[in-house]
C-alpha cells in the first residue's frame, strides 16, 4: 500500500516542494522547524544549525555567493507562529529515505527517530 501511495504522491510532492522551498527530497522533511527553508540546501547538509564558517555577511563558507541556509532559516522562522521549533535538536538523517516522499514516510511512521 505504501509503495502505491509513494508512486502517486512522490511526483506531486517533489514538484511542489522543490519550487516553493528548494526541497532536496531527503524523505525526512523538517521545513516546519527550519523557517520553511530546506536545510539540505546547505553544502554540508547540516540539519542542526550552521557550521562555524558562516561569513560576516551571512553567506556560506563553502559557496560564498550563496546566503547561508541557516541564516535564511533563522530569519524566516521569526515570522512563523512556531518560531521556537528552530532550536529543536534533529536526529541524524536516515539516508535510506533519500529520494522518498516525506508525506508517505509520515503516514507510514518512518519519518522520525529520536535524537540521541
Amino acid at each position: 500500500m505504501a509503495r502505491v501511495l509513494e508512486i502517486a504522491v512522490l511526483p506531486v510532492e517533489a514538484a511542489s516542494k522543490k519550487v516553493a522551498f528548494g526541497c532536496r527530497m531527503c524523505g525526512q522533511c523538517i521545513l516546519h522547524e527550519t523557517g520553511m527553508t530546506c536545510p539540505m540546501g546547505c553544502p554540508k547538509t547540516l540539519r542542526n544549525g550552521p557550521c562555524g564558517g558562516v561569513r560576516m555577511n551571512g553567506h556560506c563558507e563553502v559557496v560564498p555567493e550563496m546566503m547561508c541556509v541557516w541564516v535564511k532559516a533563522e530569519r524566516r522562522s521569526r515570522w512563523l507562529p512556531w518560531r521556537a521549533a528552530i532550536v529543536r535538536i534533529q536526529p541524524a538523517l536516515d539516508w535510506s529515505l533519500q529520494g522518498s516522499s516525506a508525506w508517505v514516510n509520515v503516514l507510514a511512521g518512518r519519518h522520525e527517530k529520536e535524537a540521541s
